[in-house]
């Protein structure tokens, strides 16, 4: 009876392919049409935000920078899970009822705010001191040396952290599903609820995962390259 039972794992295995053929369209169209964008736009957003408190934090009067600080604090000082379910769940207690993917891009693009501003502000003060006053002696007021000289060095320091922020935040944008936005791990939970194969569809997501994180990984060492031309 030995060729029955691997005739049995054989048919078995062959199931399995063809949930993972069925399933790929749904999964990568969910990544298609809500992960990435859900990513860049948040990204975009976070890295807008993110330029702005760093600077505020480092040459705002204190009362501002204050406010500032205190929103970098919370926000990473508090799980990204909490503050979605706190936007999403909870603000509309407050009367204020947002669809599930606003929220999420709220919840994402305040995140990545947050932790970029760090990245950025890290940036701006590793450039020596001495580009300032080399800057000034050439008659450059401060937002021209700002514009010119330190801005342009920092990128140099900030591109890799911000990469792989971008990379992380692909990922994280799994637990968007939490609040019924249908991205890709949602998609996979739904297919998963009618098939009942967790293991098969989980890896599957999993996969499509890694293949975007791999893409970016490669375009972010192309532009890394880049730039390394203009040191």
């Amino acid at each position: 009876m030995a060729w029955l039972h691997s005739l049995t794992d054989y048919i078995h295995g062959l199931a399995w392919l063809q949930l993972m053929v069925d399933s790929f369209w749904s999964l990568l169209s969910a990544g298609l049409q809500f992960t990435l964008p859900l990513a860049i736009l948040s990204f975009i957003g976070g890295i807008i935000l993110g330029f702005i408190t760093a600077l505020v934090r480092l040459y705002a009067p204190k009362p501002v920078k204050w406010i500032f600080d205190f929103y970098v604090w919370v926000i990473r000082g508090t799980p990204l899970l909490v503050q979605l379910f706190l936007i999403f769940y909870g603000l509309p207690s407050a009367g204020i009822t947002l669809d599930a993917f606003p929220a999420a891009l709220i919840g994402f693009t305040l995140s990545v705010g947050a932790y970029t501003s760090e990245i950025i502000r890290g940036a701006i003060i590793s450039v020596p001191k001495g580009q300032w006053e080399a800057s000034y002696s050439i008659g450059m007021s401060s937002s021209q040396a700002m514009r010119r000289v330190i801005l342009p060095q920092s990128v140099f320091v900030s591109l890799p952290p911000l990469s792989n922020s971008f990379i992380s935040l692909i990922k994280d944008t799994s637990l968007a599903a939490v609040i019924t936005v249908p991205e890709m791990f949602l998609a996979a939970q739904r297919i998963v609820s009618v098939t009942y194969e967790p293991l098969i569809l989980y890896v599957e997501a999993a996969l499509i995962y890694l293949v975007f994180s791999t893409v970016l990984g490669k375009l972010q060492n192309k532009l890394e390259v880049y730039y390394r031309r203009y040191e």
